[in-house]
């Protein structure tokens, strides 16, 4: 596991299970497209973000690489690695701890992307390029405090590259591409303002946190934060095996995540709860079958069930329902199974609209007496 120096234990967090589920969900499955967790400060919002980049195994990497290329997916290397087989060198492996990468609100575009050294390309046709953040946080953790603050632009640019998993510069003609993977977590006081709705929809999961008031709760905080900070090392190995079983679920997970079965039942499921909660666009179907997948991956079973469809719906759908001002974003799975029954009992089966001539494509509503 990797060595992030005196991080609290991931392991140690007290309550915020839907913060927790949501982080581990994206570090099996970084293409679900990152988590944006708001909430009020003290919280545990950066704690969460930094214990889980601890928590990750150490990673395989091409040696010598600027973008910790995966030597197993040459499909996805760089385009310095792409040169170097080119020119028939043999490709070596190092060992690299998962990178975690903390984005200042002050970050430029330049900053994020990286930059082509144009003059130099002209004057000698070279292709030179200076790695962003974007690179520096492949098949690591980019973190992003205060996101709400970030130029919309940049933000904008972020999403886009969780989302892809690649990044492309192009100046004057000349182009640069690197593999971008990585887990976003975005972090938020929603006192100092909003995200645009246009990049909360983008955010594939959201939850919205609060202290925690129960007194065993709060007792277990206060214990847990002053061991911790008069003997970090001492707490560490207290909670070593927990985080060490927990790293090797994710490590376990992520093997066979794509391997995870689903049905057209559970397809079905899925949009007849985005149906029925009025979710405008398809991101969220997309989102709560990428989480559902992961959550069964992290249970260890090769098909979906309802359940994870449910947790998963739980984290991507509250901040895509519209809401009056002031209006909590929350919703949890008791809600979300009555609404699935209601919703199910408005359509039929593949099987009767097979027989009354339908398009699977246009479920046909139940009659009602």
């Amino acid at each position: 596991m990797s060595n992030h120096g005196p991080v609290f234990p991931f392991s140690a967090l007290v309550g915020q299970e839907r913060m927790t589920r949501a982080l581990i969900l994206n570090a099996i499955n970084p293409r679900i497209g990152g988590v944006l967790i708001r909430g009020e400060r003290g919280t545990a919002k950066s704690t969460a973000a930094r214990a889980l980049a601890a928590l990750l195994p150490d990673i395989e990497v091409v040696d010598g690489c600027r973008f910790n290329c995966d030597p197993a997916q040459p499909h996805r290397f760089c385009d310095e690695c792409r040169s170097r087989i080119e020119t028939g060198e043999q490709l070596t492996v190092e060992i690299r701890q998962t990178p975690f990468i903390d984005l200042p609100v002050s970050a430029t575009e330049d900053r994020v992307v990286g930059t082509l050294d144009i003059e130099k390309a002209i004057q000698k046709g070279e292709r030179r390029f200076d790695p962003g953040v974007l690179a520096a946080a492949n098949r690591g953790l980019l973190y992003v405090d205060e996101v709400n603050l970030l130029d919309d632009h940049v933000v904008d640019l972020l999403l886009d590259s969780a989302a892809m998993g690649i990044n492309v510069v192009e100046r004057e003609g000349i182009s640069f591409s690197h593999p971008a993977r990585f887990i976003l977590v975005g972090t938020m006081n929603p006192e100092e303002g909003d995200l645009r709705p246009q990049l909360l929809d983008r955010f594939s999961l959201c939850v919205d946190i609060q202290g925690l008031h129960r007194i065993a709760d709060r007792m277990a905080i206060l214990q847990r934060n002053i061991e911790f900070e008069e003997d970090s090392a001492g707490f560490h190995r207290q909670w070593a095996e927990y985080d060490r079983a927990l790293s090797a679920e994710i490590a376990n997970a992520r093997q066979v995540v794509d391997g995870v079965q689903y049905s057209r039942q559970d397809l079905a499921t899925i949009a007849a709860l985005t149906s029925s909660l009025r979710v405008d666009g398809h991101r969220a179907d997309l989102v709560i079958l990428k989480a559902a997948r992961a959550h069964a991956a992290f249970e260890g079973r090769t098909a979906i069930e309802d359940r994870d469809i449910l947790l998963a719906t739980e984290l991507a759908v509250p901040h895509r329902l519209k809401r009056q001002p002031f209006e909590k974003a929350q919703i949890n799975v008791a809600d979300l199974e009555n609404q699935l029954e209601a919703a199910r009992a408005e359509y039929v089966p593949d099987a009767e609209l097979q027989e009354n001539g339908a398009s699977e494509a246009e479920p046909v509503k139940k009659k009602r007496n």
